[in-house]
């Protein structure tokens, strides 16, 4: 494949909130009917460690963790073995010859993602080409955010779309793909899925202050930015944000934090 730029994807701050970022992708694992011996694609896998939970929990035979970011699959090395493995790709290459840039080959029992299809547009398009890719009776198991109109998503959003912001990202806007769960489970039953479930979560997070939030999107939301403003520009764009939401949001601590993900799975 193709070498992808240098990602701004941070570990160690994405991990700031490692339990609460946590707890969706155990939930998603309970979506799954237990069946050992599956091959499983996980895609937007991170540093691997929760691949290689799924690995371990769901008795697969084989599994492979795709993720974007180099830095994030740094950690990966660690987790890999002789059935567990890792490759860096893009998600948004939807090459049905060399799937996510690569040379990979279906069919899968099971397609698992948490967290990381928010990030591609067109999700009609994209579950497609993630059925073709299952084996007679594959299953997918996908989490996806659903928070964009909480203010710590709406305000970045409307923030990049002033200047000197919008000038500067160049027509870039963060895709806002994620569907309404009636509309997954109508694709899901256009696409000829036999069995399904989908629902949506709201999971109720505490936090000690509302810098708290700001370093929460730091982790994820706002990467997209960093990765593609100059520094300067991109700590405006920072500071600005965290002004623009302090607004909003009360002074004292704790702070409430609730954070809606939409939950999916289906079986051929």
């Amino acid at each position: 494949m193709k070498q992808l730029p240098q990602s701004s994807w941070n570990l160690a701050q994405y991990e700031k909130f490692k339990k609460e970022r946590s707890q969706p992708f155990w939930d998603l694992l309970a979506l799954i009917p237990p069946h050992p011996k599956r091959r499983i694609l996980d895609l937007g896998c991170g540093s691997g460690e929760l691949t290689q939970q799924a690995h371990q929990r769901l008795e697969a035979r084989e599994t492979l963790g795709i993720d974007s970011s180099d830095t994030m699959l740094e950690k990966s090395h660690s987790f890999k073995n002789s059935s567990l493995h890792f490759m860096q790709g893009d998600i948004n290459i939807l090459d049905e010859e060399n799937p996510f840039g690569l040379k990979i080959q279906g069919p899968f029992d099971l397609i698992l993602s948490n967290a990381a299809l928010q990030w591609v547009p067109e999700h009609e398009r994209i579950f497609l080409f993630l059925r073709n890719l299952l084996s007679e009776k594959g299953e997918i198991a996908i989490q996806v955010p659903s928070n964009y109109y909480h203010p710590s998503h709406r305000i970045a959003f409307e923030m990049a779309e002033t200047s000197p912001f919008k000038e500067a990202l160049n027509g870039y806007r963060p895709p806002q793909s994620v569907l309404a769960p009636e509309a997954y489970a109508q694709l899901l039953y256009h696409l000829g899925f036999q069995e399904q479930l989908v629902r949506q979560q709201v999971y109720p997070h505490f936090l000690a202050s509302r810098e708290d939030i700001v370093e929460w999107i730091k982790g994820t939301w706002l990467t997209a930015y960093k990765e593609r403003l100059p520094e300067k520009l991109y700590d405006l764009l920072l500071a600005n944000y965290q002004k623009a939401l302090f607004a909003e949001l009360p002074e004292q601590g704790p702070i409430f934090y609730p954070f809606k993900r939409t939950f999916l799975w289906a079986r051929r």
